[in-house]
């Protein structure tokens, strides 16, 4: 059996990351590994603390472990250049916009992008529905 990568990007203090983790990691099924990438130690750290099996941290670590990934979380800066208010480098943008493995990003506003056809929702309801995205791409 093949091992599946789940893998969850974050930056700053790894906020949304580190909960992707938590709703995620209790409904994985045996082949999937649960791997986090943080922009920052911060994000990393929050993100492992979370309960992610193992993590990096860096351009080279999003860039070597997006092309890799079976599934792909976060929040939507992790695909703009000068994301996440500039953590996120042209390099790790395009590693993960162009990585073969599905993606699930979550909306934020304070990336500057709005996308049309997503309703209002607090944060929390995005991050279940991420949850729930990747659940339903597992097969579970």
């Amino acid at each position: 059996m093949n091992q599946r990568i789940l893998l969850v990007l974050d930056g700053q203090g790894g906020g949304v990351g580190s909960q992707l983790v938590k709703l995620l990691k209790p409904r994985l099924p045996a082949d999937c590994t649960l791997l986090c990438v943080g922009t920052n130690v911060s994000a990393t750290a929050a993100m492992l603390k979370a309960g992610a099996v193992q993590g990096a941290t860096g351009e080279n670590a999003v860039v070597y472990n997006a092309a890799r990934a079976d599934l792909i979380l976060g929040p939507i800066g992790i695909i703009l250049a000068n994301g996440i208010l500039g953590e996120v480098s042209p390099a790790m943008a395009a590693a993960v916009s162009g990585a073969q493995g599905k993606k699930i990003l979550v909306p934020s506003a304070s990336c500057g992008v709005q996308v049309a056809g997503t309703e209002e929702l607090r944060l929390e309801e995005y991050l279940r529905r991420a949850a729930g995205l990747a659940a339903k791409e597992l097969g579970l």
